[in-house]
């Protein structure tokens, strides 16, 4: 028997608030504010968590002086139009792209996370 149905992920991040708005676009989610930090969360149960971090360092990636620790992978069915979209929503498309079947960029707050193809 599980005793729990969905983990939440919880990403530190300096501003909560930007980095749930930027997160909840992109996955068409739903901002819930709680106490301490925001859940974007779906309708069908999964969740994001972002927490606030004072004096937050993001992640140096593909280095590792400051480790990305953990990434997301965001499946889309046109990388083109995937990489339009979430470079709209203020993400940076990195310039170490190791493959070609998934794209790397930087949410607003330094984590890198993947478009990859469905």
């Amino acid at each position: 028997m599980a005793i729990a149905r969905f983990p939440s992920i919880v990403i530190d991040c300096p501003d909560a608030n930007a980095l749930a708005n930027f997160y909840a676009a992109l996955l068409d989610w739903k901002v819930e504010p709680s106490d301490g930090w925001i859940n974007v969360q779906s309708d069908y149960g999964q969740c994001l968590s972002f927490q606030p971090v004072e004096n937050y360092s993001p992640p140096q990636w593909p280095g590792q002086q400051v480790p990305q620790q953990m990434h997301l992978d965001v499946v889309v069915d046109d990388l083109d139009a995937g990489e339009a979209a979430v470079l709209k929503l203020g993400a940076t498309k990195h310039e170490h792209q190791p493959g070609t079947s998934f794209r790397v960029f930087l949410d607003p707050a330094g984590h890198p996370f993947c478009l990859c193809l469905n």
